[in-house]
């Protein structure tokens, strides 16, 4: 028998014969090498490409979740769906002291995660404008007539209910939450008007309407849905696992003996209007007080509450801080700084029997205005006229003493106790003049450099009038820029840098502080944080019709894994039995030739063959 013996360069076991009658050593050793090493090269490669797809697939799906909050607020601005069934509905009017506002958030049904929040949108019409309106005067003003209040508030409620569908009527919450201008009146006051609401309203609409939605709210409370409105926008409720993200650690008000938690980091946020400046932010770990005097006033400024549905989940419990300042608002501190200039000037007058300020020709020089900018002020009926000298560095000198500082620890303006900011791992957002004082004419809102806000403050102070009127008429300036901010810019610059900066601590290397307009294009309103948290127990609804499918989804999102992992082991297996197989034949086959052997040589000396046992 003639063979063919094929060898390569590979160590001397690896090689075979093939055999030209009917090739009987199939089954040798060089066949077995190349078959396990087929079979160990198929199963990496299976499992390479199982790690492949899932990793695809959870990668993706963070992608996509990344990608859908994007979405989410590209479609904001879409036109409402109201023939959608599954959509929910909610109102809020705001009664402001000059007028009142009423706005419509809808909302899908909730996804049946207890651990998602709801994801409320602004109700936009068809012309996917935003669906708000807004009446005068205030509602403060029928303090004397009550009775007349429903009728004022009706034209509200009409335009809410031609928005939201009829059949989501009966579902759909009202809240009427009243802030400034109710709360300077007198309790009697006050309840009448409400009383006038909760009898008149429901005779006329079908919201759901009950006594506790209507209510005169307090600065904190509107403070507090302020900072949530911003941050709920921002995203900053999501507790993913992106590391992308920054995180802070968290000791849970209530929960002193459990573990600290880390959480997304949420957004302090700064409020400068031309009354009042308001400052809010999550304090994420447990405060210390240097009195018990201070402890008692910490206990008006400081919130607690949880945003879940699950009261005894502790992963949406924050703890804020929430403070306002009457009279450090842009317009009141100028007012106050007015006061004081009149003052001064009347006294050293008398005492030196001078007439500075007296005549535009011997004007007070006032280093908070832009050099050579003329004003006058009046007080008592006595006029005063200014002359600018642009200083802006005498000028913060100035204002410094009206930030009424104390030298207990922990205090901020007005001596008022301030929790200790983390500012290596925090974040605010600086709205209304903190914005305006940035960008209407120094057009550097965003990202705030104290360092670089100062030098074009300098800048500006120190240039002529005449120079600042000139480049305001090419339109250099923003275009609701008006002259108002053009003469007071000096002073409300240097305002917002000590009150920041002084008042409220902040280091002047603070490089965390964003001052805008709007978040991703809207204007955020405290309203929406009210809606949020009144409405933060209605996810439970969905919760329990859900929990069915709920299961049945968290079984299909794993079923992924566990079906890659299966077939995985069950290919193994299917393989093993093939190569076990193959190796039992093979030695059977070899034990068989033996037996061939063994019975010619015993043929060829002439002896009976002796038996031997096949083995299987």
């Amino acid at each position: 028998n003639s063979r063919i013996n094929i060898s390569c360069l590979l160590p001397a076991s690896w090689h075979f014969s093939i055999s030209p009658v009917g090739c009987p050593r199939i089954l040798n050793t060089t066949l077995r090498q190349v078959l396990v090493i087929g079979v160990l090269a198929a199963a990496a490669s299976l499992l390479y490409y199982s790690v492949v797809i899932i990793l695809n697939k959870y990668g993706r799906a963070s992608r996509d979740k990344r990608f859908h909050r994007y979405l989410a607020r590209v479609t904001d601005t879409e036109a409402t769906d109201t023939n959608n069934p599954n959509l929910n509905y909610g109102i809020v009017v705001d009664c402001g002291s000059s007028g009142s506002r009423i706005f419509v958030y809808c909302w899908p049904r909730h996804n049946g995660n207890p651990h998602d929040l709801l994801d409320i949108k602004q109700m936009r019409d068809k012309d996917r404008k935003p669906v708000v309106m807004k009446i005068k005067p205030g509602i403060s003003e029928f303090a004397s007539s009550p009775e007349k209040v429903s009728d004022y508030i009706s034209p509200l409620l009409s335009f809410a209910a031609e928005h939201v569908p009829r059949a989501k009527h009966k579902e759909t919450p009202l809240y009427i939450l009243c802030t400034a201008g109710m709360r300077i009146l007198p309790e009697s006051q006050q309840k009448a008007i409400l009383e006038d609401l909760l009898t008149d309203i429901p005779v006329h609409f079908d919201f759901l309407f009950s006594d506790s939605h209507a209510e005169v709210i307090s600065g904190k409370q509107e403070g507090v849905y302020a900072w949530i409105g911003i941050n709920f926008v921002l995203g900053r409720f999501e507790h993913t696992d992106d590391e992308d993200e920054a995180v802070v650690e968290v000791h849970v008000p209530g929960s002193e003996n459990k573990e600290s938690i880390f959480r997304k980091r949420t957004v302090g946020i700064l409020d400068m209007g031309g009354v009042s400046t308001q400052i809010a932010y999550e304090v994420p770990k447990t405060v210390s007080f240097a009195s018990s005097q201070q402890e008692e006033v910490a206990k008006n400024l400081l919130a607690e509450f949880n945003l879940g549905c699950d009261a005894h989940q502790t992963e949406h419990v924050y703890r804020v801080y929430v403070a306002t300042f009457l009279g450090f608002g842009g317009n009141a501190a100028r007012q106050r700084y007015e006061e004081s200039l009149f003052a001064s000037a009347t006294f050293r007058n008398r005492l030196l029997g001078k007439q500075i300020g007296v005549t535009s020709d011997s004007p007070y020089l006032d280093p908070c205005l832009p050099l050579d900018a003329q004003d006058e002020i009046k007080q008592n009926g006595q006029k005063m006229y200014l002359r600018g000298t642009g200083d802006f560095n005498l000028c913060r000198e100035i204002i410094q003493p009206f930030m009424n500082k104390s030298n207990e620890t922990q205090t901020s303006l007005n001596g008022v106790y301030q929790p200790a900011v983390h500012f290596q791992n925090s974040e605010f957002y600086g709205f209304s003049e903190f914005y305006y004082c940035t960008e209407d004419v120094l057009r550097m809102g965003g990202d705030y450099d104290a360092a670089k806000f100062i030098k074009a403050a300098k800048d500006y102070c120190a240039t002529k009038w005449s120079i600042l009127r000139e480049r305001f008429d090419r339109g250099l300036y923003a275009s609701h820029a008006d002259l108002h901010r053009l003469k007071y810019q000096c002073f409300k610059s240097a305002w917002m840098y000590e009150v920041f900066h002084n008042g409220f601590s902040f280091p002047v290397s603070y490089g965390n502080l964003k001052t805008a307009l709007q978040v991703y294009d809207k204007e955020v309103q405290w309203t929406l944080g009210a809606i949020l948290y009144r409405t933060r127990f209605l996810p439970l609804r969905d919760i329990q019709q859900e929990n069915f499918r709920g299961s049945h989804s968290h079984w299909r999102s794993f079923s992924f894994v566990y079906n890659h992992y299966l077939f995985f082991v069950c290919f193994l297996i299917v393989l093993l039995s093939i190569l076990l197989y193959l190796l039992r034949l093979r030695r059977i086959h070899r034990r068989m030739l033996r037996s061939g052997s063994s019975s010619s040589l015993w043929m060829e000396e002439g002896l009976p063959p002796q038996k031997i046992p096949g083995a299987l």
